[in-house]
C-alpha cells in the first residue's frame, strides 16, 4: 500500500494573509512533505511495514534509545507529523471553542499561559524538531516538544496541535526568528474548531 501527498486542505496563498506564505507552502508541501512520502514508499516497500498504517509504522520502528532514527520511522513519522500540520491550520483567524478554552485553562491557567509555555518548548527545542499540545495517557493536557521526527504517538498521547519548528517551515518568512514564528502560529494559524475536535476524539 503506497502512501500518497495529501492535497493541502486550503490554497497555497490561502494562509498568507495570517504570515504563511505561498512560496512557503509551495516548498514545505510540494517539495518537503513529498519528498518524506516518496521515500517513505520506497524504503517500506517489500518490508514487513509495507502493508502496514502510518500509525502502526510509526510505534512500530521508534526505538527510545536511538538518537538517529532509522530511515523508515524518520520519513514515515514526518509524512503523518505534516498531515497533521496542515489540517491544525487554516485561513481566516480561528476562535477557540469554549469546551477547549475551558480545558485549556484548567490545565495551564489560562490560554495566554499555554501560549507562553507552547512558544517556550518550540523556541526551545535545539535544532529541528515540534511543539506540541497532546492529551496524555490519562486525558490531561500537556505540551511537549520532540526533536526531529518524534511525535506523541511514540509516548502514547494524542496529539491536538504541533508546531514544525524545522527551519524549513519557517524561514522564508521569519529568517531565524523562531519565537515570532511561533507567536503568528498561535495567533494566526492555528484552526482552534481542529484542534477541539481531535481533544472530542481523544
Amino acid at each position: 500500500m503506497a502512501f500518497e501527498l495529501p492535497s493541502l486542505p486550503y490554497a497555497h496563498d490561502a494562509l498568507a494573509d495570517a504570515g504563511m506564505s505561498k512560496e512557503t507552502l509551495e516548498y514545505h508541501h510540494d517539495l518537503h512533505h513529498k519528498a518524506y512520502v516518496d521515500n517513505g514508499n520506497k524504503l517500506i516497500d517489500g518490508t514487513e511495514w509495507a502493508d502496514k498504517s502510518l500509525e502502526e509504522i510509526i510505534v512500530g520502528t521508534y526505538d527510545a534509545l536511538s538518537v538517529a532514527q532509522n530511515g523508515i520511522f524518520n520519513n514515515i513519522s514526518q509524512l503523518w507529523n505534516h498531515n497533521q500540520f496542515w489540517e491544525m491550520m487554516g485561513p481566516g483567524k480561528s476562535a477557540m471553542p469554549g469546551e477547549l478554552q475551558s480545558r485549556i485553562t484548567d490545565a495551564f491557567g489560562s490560554v495566554d499561559d499555554f501560549k507562553s509555555q507552547f512558544s517556550a518548548a518550540g523556541a526551545g527545542q535545539f535544532g529541528s524538531g515540534w511543539a506540541w499540545l497532546v492529551a496524555d495517557k490519562d486525558g490531561s493536557l500537556k505540551v511537549t516538544k520532540t526533536e526531529n521526527g518524534v511525535n506523541p504517538l511514540c509516548f502514547g498521547q494524542t496529539a491536538l496541535l504541533g508546531c514544525d519548528v524545522w527551519e524549513h517551515s519557517y524561514y522564508i518568512d521569519f529568517r531565524n526568528k523562531r519565537p515570532a514564528y511561533l507567536t503568528n502560529f498561535l495567533d494566526n494559524l492555528v484552526n482552534w474548531e481542529n484542534v477541539a475536535e481531535r481533544l472530542s476524539n481523544a
